[in-house]
């Protein structure tokens, strides 16, 4: 069983930078898949960023270039590195890992995480 908390969100203007973070408990290495999610109001789930046990990454469009997803496996931290944020940027984010280390098939819309933290409210004004 893992917990999934993350932190770090916040209100910025456009163009600034935030750094997520997701603490992970009950966490082995190199078992997961972990991503992060956003949801804005009104709108669907959408999965931004995923990184496998081998640290191999994948992200949505819509982010390539501007977000990172990077993990400490000493800390057992997830985090999401967001630059240049845009307003289409506010959402909820939330972390989520699930027991597939290799990330397989985890981009199908139908895919759902296993576990799931709280969520870290970014705020994004122009």
């Amino acid at each position: 069983q893992l917990q999934l908390v993350e932190s770090g969100g916040g209100s910025v203007q456009a163009g600034g930078s935030l750094r997520l973070s997701c603490a992970v408990f009950g966490y082995s290495y190199g078992s997961y898949c972990m991503g992060w999610f956003r949801q804005a109001p009104g709108k669907e789930r959408e999965g931004v960023a995923r990184i496998d046990s081998a640290g191999g990454t994948t992200y949505t469009d819509s982010v390539k270039g501007r977000f990172t997803i990077s993990q400490d496996n000493v800390k057992n931290t997830l985090y999401l590195r967001i630059n240049s944020l845009q307003p289409e940027d506010t959402a909820m984010y939330y972390c989520a890992a699930d027991p597939n280390p290799n990330c397989r098939n985890t981009q199908s819309r139908n895919y759902e995480f296993l576990y799931w933290g709280q969520g870290t409210q970014v705020t994004v004004s122009s």
